[in-house]
């Protein structure tokens, strides 16, 4: 009878162990919850950390600006001439070396998405400027052809591209 006794208190006492170690443990997730909580980022981060673009209004040879996390993305609405004029370019003579495939989307090589920031000291190029019909930054002379490849200047490297998606013919999703 005895060592009954003794099992029964030890199962009692292991029981209410584990219940107290099960509580603290609840009131410290709940007191360290805000705290990890607050380092989420609010509504108005997410909302910036993508942009729909309705590409439909925007007509063949135009170029329009949107802003994706306060960045200028210039989309452009290549013609048939400028498409022709960024594939003929000589890969081998450009300062940063990248075919025109390789920044467009497959089967839409009308539409360029660059980021709008000078590679060289960060200013935004003027669209439809320069020898090559594309970009040019005023500030330093930096010239971009028709795919946003470094062409003539000090800008080390072509414009860069976002991440972005078609999610149906006429709309892209950046970020």
């Amino acid at each position: 009878m005895a060592h009954t006794e003794t099992s029964q208190k030890a199962t009692r006492r292991d029981f209410l162990y584990i219940a107290t170690g099960a509580v603290g443990a609840a009131g410290v997730a709940g007191m360290v919850w805000p705290f990890v909580s607050q380092l989420q980022p609010d509504a108005s981060v997410l909302a910036l950390s993508t942009t729909e673009v309705d590409l439909s209004p925007i007509a063949e040879g135009q170029i329009v600006t949107v802003q994706w996390r306060g960045k200028p993305i210039f989309i452009s609405h290549r013609t048939k001439k400028e498409i022709e004029e960024a594939r003929s370019a000589d890969i081998a003579s450009l300062r940063d070396p990248q075919p025109d495939a390789d920044r467009v989307k497959a089967g839409k090589d009308q539409w360029l998405v660059v980021i709008g920031i000078c590679t060289h000291l960060g200013c935004v190029p003027l669209g439809h400027q320069g020898a090559y019909d594309g970009w040019f930054c005023p500030c330093h002379g930096s010239v971009y052809d028709t795919s946003g490849r470094i062409r003539q200047g000090p800008a080390p490297l072509n414009l860069a591209l976002p991440p972005y998606a078609f999610t149906s013919d006429t709309k892209i999703v950046i970020g």
